[in-house]
């Protein structure tokens, strides 16, 4: 696990947002990164840019460790431990899935002080999520790849395992998206509302998979503003005193 920080230096506490760059859990896509660290780096987040492991369990490990070692390092990194939140696409927002599902799960006895500390982002970000691992609308090659176990594909299947104190979550995709059909964010967002999560879903008409910040594809250009609107109304965007 690598996590790259991008970070405000000016005394003030800032919230985090940790980015899981999509890739089908075989590589790690080159433009859902550092770009979308820097786009919302500007209204004053401090952005981390996460590097995982492809397997599961490790590839949970990773991330929860990324939001324990965000919340360890809050004072270092002028971040308010609070106000944690994990941005993912495609693979990635899979991988921010399960670990708002089970950040109290799949647990390893602490090795050190930040293990102790609780895994559970405070807010979600869910970019055209792979969210099933079941036909017909399951990215196969994200079940192989993550896990390749026929008695884990339920259990990590997104909707499968929402739980109502799981966090608040955004969730956006696009009719037209041929590699991982907008259902499984239909389905994501029908479960969270079932459990009695918090869910906002946008899909929209126009745009192929793999958009990152969607510049100049009408619609869903919309997403980063929808989200800042989302991050206000949860106390994400302002900033305290350290």
């Amino acid at each position: 696990m690598e996590l790259k920080p991008i970070l405000r230096n000016d005394g003030l506490l800032h919230p985090g947002l940790i980015i899981i760059p999509g890739g089908g859990y075989n590589h790690l896509s080159n433009h859902e990164g550092e770009n979308v660290a820097e786009y919302f780096g500007k209204p004053g987040i401090n952005c981390f840019v996460l590097k995982y492991d492809f397997m599961f369990p490790q590839s949970l490990y990773d991330v929860k460790k990324a939001v324990r070692l965000v919340r360890f390092k809050a004072e270092e990194y002028n971040t308010d431990p609070e106000r944690i939140a994990l941005m993912g696409f495609s693979a990635g927002a899979h991988l921010a899935g399960l670990c708002a599902e089970h950040f109290d799960a799949f647990e390893t006895e602490p090795k050190e002080p930040l293990d102790t500390l609780s895994a559970r982002p405070d807010l979600c970000c869910f970019c055209y999520p792979v969210v099933t691992l079941s036909k017909p609308y399951g990215h196969m090659g994200s079940r192989i790849t993550l896990n390749g176990r026929d008695d884990l594909a339920e259990t990590l299947s997104l909707e499968s395992s929402v739980r109502a104190d799981m966090p608040p979550a955004f969730i956006w995709h696009t009719f037209e998206d041929k590699s991982v059909p907008f259902e499984n964010s239909v389905e994501l967002a029908k479960a969270m509302a079932a459990a009695g999560a918090e869910c906002e879903l946008h899909i929209f008409p126009k745009g192929k998979h793999g958009l990152d910040l969607a510049q100049n594809i009408p619609g869903a250009e919309n997403w980063p503003a929808l989200f800042a609107d989302f991050l206000k109304r949860h106390n994400f965007l302002q900033t305290v005193k350290s």
